[in-house]
């Protein structure tokens, strides 16, 4: 069964195509950029290594899909001979407020829900919808998914997920913790148990997702039970580009002594802050890490900031779960960024773990224990992969009778 993955932005079409037999496969994936603008792009890479790249308008979403489908059945790069063999296509959504506990089969009643929740997502939920539209245009007949980033989440209590607001916010905008990066949470949990041979509703794991977008996650008994993004993606952990955990009191003094607009200050908080923004040097972990080691104090400072929140969230959460039975690090950062790792798991025996240091150093993008024999607390680096989980989903929904 081939299921064609979509993860559409304002302007731009994540794509993967993948063959979910007994061994999933993925034949090809690309993007299409710079939508609605005079020059847009797509590119395009299958699974024998072949590229391809074109320069062109893209007006609208339609066209970019368009242009995916062109590049999967080219004479020279494609991998599929005709339409048909596209099974059906799953879509990333990043927000499906409270209507949506798990991914959908998508029918007009999903969509109108998707829509209702354009006021929580006003970046992301547009852009989707306009991918599914195109989808249900160009492909009338070919079932089609949603895999919500906020799903997972919806198993959060009320203690957790309640800000502390008057209730009639709640009520009447539904502001509230949310959550996101879901999808990657619950499958790098799903995926350690399984090669522990554990069982994923009897542990309690403390997800780390590190990349330019930063998220940790509590998970007992295979329930989300709290996570550090909240109402948007900017709560929590210290990101790229954005502040996270941030008083809202300085927002506050910071938009009156620089005469910030509501826009401007939105800019300021998920655009100019975060790792880039202290260290005014870059938002990668590797330029910090070559600065730091070359003796620039900004860029040791960044690293220490950024790993001390994640051992701060990775604290709390062991308090909210009365223990810890696993810590998993995944994302770009988590997967490959052994130092900082070292940062974080430094002094943290008092939760009864103990780390490998030396064979932390040699891990890059591999699913390994990170922790010696006989720790208490297990830690593990582990990839993740959310368009899987997508393609995952979306053969499950649409082979259910």
């Amino acid at each position: 069964m081939n299921v064609l993955v979509l993860n559409c932005g304002s302007s731009s079409i994540k794509y993967q195509l993948l063959d979910m037999g007994k061994e999933p496969v993925l034949k090809a994936k690309g993007l299409v950029e710079r939508i609605g603008l005079p020059s847009g792009m797509i590119k395009h890479k299958n699974n024998k290594d072949q590229k391809f790249e074109l320069e062109t308008p893209v007006s609208d979403h339609t066209v970019g899909i368009n242009l995916v489908l062109d590049a999967l059945l080219s004479k020279e790069h494609g991998v599929i001979s005709s339409l048909d063999e596209i099974n059906a296509v799953g879509h990333r959504v990043a927000h499906g407020g409270e209507y949506f506990t798990k991914s959908v089969k998508l029918d007009e009643e999903a969509i109108s829900k998707i829509e209702a929740c354009i006021d929580l997502a006003p970046l992301h939920n547009p852009a989707h919808l306009l991918g599914i539209r195109a989808i249900q245009k160009i492909l009338p007949k070919v079932p089609q998914t949603a895999v919500f980033d906020t799903s997972f989440h919806q198993t959060m209590p009320a203690s957790s997920y309640m800000y502390a607001v008057p209730y009639k916010m709640y009520e009447n905008y539904k502001i509230r913790r949310y959550g996101f990066h879901g999808t990657s949470h619950k499958f790098v949990a799903q995926k350690a148990c399984n090669i522990l041979g554990w069982n994923f509703n009897e542990k309690k794991i403390i997800t780390c997702h590190l990349g330019n977008g930063a998220s940790i996650t509590a998970i007992k008994n295979g329930k989300s039970v709290d996570t550090s993004m909240g109402f948007t993606p900017v709560e929590g952990l210290m990101m790229g580009t954005r502040t996270g955990d941030l008083d809202l009191g300085a927002l506050l003094f910071i938009m009156e002594k620089e005469k910030l607009s509501i826009s401007q200050a939105n800019s300021f908080i998920n655009k100019q802050c975060g790792v880039n923004g202290v260290s005014e040097i870059s938002s990668d972990m590797r330029d910090l890490q070559a600065e730091s080691e070359a003796g620039n104090e900004r860029a040791k400072l960044t690293l220490d900031m950024y790993a001390h929140r994640v051992k701060k969230y990775i604290g709390a959460y062991a308090a909210i779960m009365n223990g810890v039975d696993l810590i998993i690090m995944t994302g770009g950062i988590g997967e490959n960024s052994g130092h900082i790792r070292d940062l974080v798991f430094r002094d943290m025996d008092y939760l009864g773990i103990s780390f490998d240091f030396d064979k932390n150093s040699k891990i890059f993008g591999k699913d390994e224990v990170l922790s010696k024999e006989g720790s208490k607390v297990k830690v593990m680096s582990i990839t993740t992969d959310e368009e899987l989980v997508i393609a995952m989903d979306t053969v499950d929904l649409v082979l259910k009778k």
